[in-house]
């Protein structure tokens, strides 16, 4: 099995390296401190399109696989943020599956769009 990343999976870990950058420790240190949410990180990480990443196209995603999904994560969870960078957007690319696969139209197209925004 060769598990050799794509050119586009190289892509996906770079560009999400350099976004996590953006957000030092002394960020993740003010907002342990504080226990505000992260809203600046999450809303980078959503206007950058990686809160779809498994999502369907045509709801506003990216429309890949697992695998970018668990490295794109992999790679939040061992930026300066850690676990609590992770934590603050895991929801949004694994909790919404459900109503990919099971929803009607309508539920996609209501709840699926602003989740991804």
């Amino acid at each position: 099995m060769d598990f050799t990343l794509t050119e586009e999976q190289h892509a996906i870990v770079e560009n999400v390296e350099a976004l996590c950058a953006r957000f030092n420790d002394g960020y993740w240190r003010e907002k342990e401190q504080t226990g505000d949410f992260p809203f600046d990180f999450h809303s980078a990480m959503a206007e950058a399109g990686w809160l779809g990443i498994t999502m369907p196209e045509e709801f506003g995603g990216a429309g890949l696989g697992v695998v970018e999904a668990a490295l794109m994560m992999h790679t939040v969870a061992k930026s300066s943020g850690g676990m609590s960078a992770a934590s603050a957007i895991h929801i949004n690319i694994f909790g919404p599956h459900p109503i990919v696969v099971f929803g009607n139209e309508d539920q996609k197209n209501r709840w699926l769009p602003p989740l991804l925004k």
